[in-house]
Order: structure tokens, then C-alpha cells, then sequence
């Protein structure tokens, strides 16, 4: 990482150089809480993984919010915003 940031700043990518989807991020993410979950690294190790576990929730809360903004937009009526509650479909 350089002294101002940029790796943040980058666009998370997979193995292919190709950048990621939310779910292949999210995929990611949940592989690493369950490898800090066992216990088994070294502290430096675990140091590593939980820093690149905290991009990819970043990189999700992003993709995510921008869902829930896309979202607000198609549910604007007559200029106004009407905020709906989500409610999933009963099974």
C-alpha cells in the first residue's frame, strides 16, 4: 500500500485480474472469517487475512448501498421520493 491510500482505492479483483462480483467478494469474505475462526495462523497471518477480509466488507457495503440507492430511485414518484420497506415474498 502506498503512503496515501491507493490499494484501498483500487478496484478489488479476483485471481483472473477481472474485479469481482458481491457475491464472489461476499464468497471471499466468508472463506476468511472461517479461516480466522479456526484459530490456526500465525498472528501476522491472521493479521493479513483479517485486512483483506475488511476490503471485501467494504467492497460489499458498497455494492450494497448502491443497490438500496438504485432502488430508492425507482421507487421516485412524481419527483418526491417514496422510501418503501422492503418486504420479501412470503414462502
Amino acid at each position: 500500500m502506498t503512503s496515501n491510500g491507493e490499494k484501498s482505492e483500487q478496484k478489488i479483483q479476483d485471481d483472473n485480474d477481472k474485479e469481482l462480483t458481491f457475491e464472489d467478494a461476499l464468497a471471499k469474505l466468508e472463506t476468511y472469517v472461517r479461516t480466522l475462526e479456526q484459530g490456526e495462523l500465525t498472528l501476522d497471518q491472521s493479521l493479513t487475512i483479517f485486512e483483506d477480509g475488511m476490503r471485501f466488507a467494504k467492497f460489499c457495503t458498497k455494492k450494497l448501498d448502491e443497490a438500496e440507492q438504485k432502488i430508492e430511485i425507482l421507487l421516485e414518484k412524481d419527483g418526491d421520493l417514496i422510501k418503501e420497506d422492503f418486504e420479501a415474498p412470503e414462502e
